[in-house]
């Protein structure tokens, strides 16, 4: 790779790190080329992009962004070889890797970078998992917000005929009632 074509790829990586909430850092070596393959046909179908890369270009990509990101964290995960797992879904990557590996000891989690917390180590792949989407977040939210609202609208539904019977009960009382009579002397004695 020349000094331009390196230029480049760190600045399309820096793009990348830039854009990207959510990333994983894994090593997928020593898979056949079927299994990469096949790993890049799984990520693909779950809207995550691998992009195998060379540490040193990863971490000069890195870098080139603010301080304040903890980039510098992962730094240490950047050894060997690494293929980095892009995404828009925090845990999708990690629910892909524990599918793989049913049948695969690979690719192993060497960190996570989830909105600048930074998760090491293999072990965290099934907490990385667990971690709640933003759309299965706002699902949630709305399923406890219909509760109290579906028993609200069931008591009106049930009380219908009970609130309807009773306004129309009232109503016809009202027709049969008429205001009691004030005399003279009662209306001065309230005025005193």
């Amino acid at each position: 790779m020349t000094r331009t074509e390196k230029r480049k790829e760190v600045k399309r990586l820096s793009k990348k790190f830039d854009k990207s909430p959510f990333f994983y850092l894994t090593d997928s070596s020593e898979l056949s080329v079927a299994q990469v393959n096949k790993l890049r046909g799984l990520c693909f179908e779950k809207g995550v992009e691998m992009k195998v890369v060379k540490n040193t270009l990863a971490i000069k990509a890195m870098e080139t962004l603010d301080a304040d990101r903890n980039f510098g964290e992962l730094f240490g995960a950047l050894k060997g070889p690494t293929a980095i797992l892009f995404t828009e879904t925090a845990n999708v990557p990690a629910k892909i890797i524990k599918e793989f590996r049913k049948d695969n000891e690979k690719p192993i989690l060497k960190a996570a970078y989830i909105d600048s917390s930074i998760y090491h180590g293999d072990d965290q792949v099934d907490n990385l998992a667990a971690l709640k989407s933003k759309d299965e977040l706002i699902g949630e939210i709305i399923s406890l917000l219909e509760g109290p609202i579906q028993g609200v609208v069931s008591a009106i539904s049930s009380g219908e005929s009970t609130i309807g019977s009773l306004v129309a009960a009232l109503g016809d009382r009202s027709e049969d009632w008429t205001p009691p009579a004030v005399s003279a002397t009662s209306a001065q004695d309230e005025e005193q």
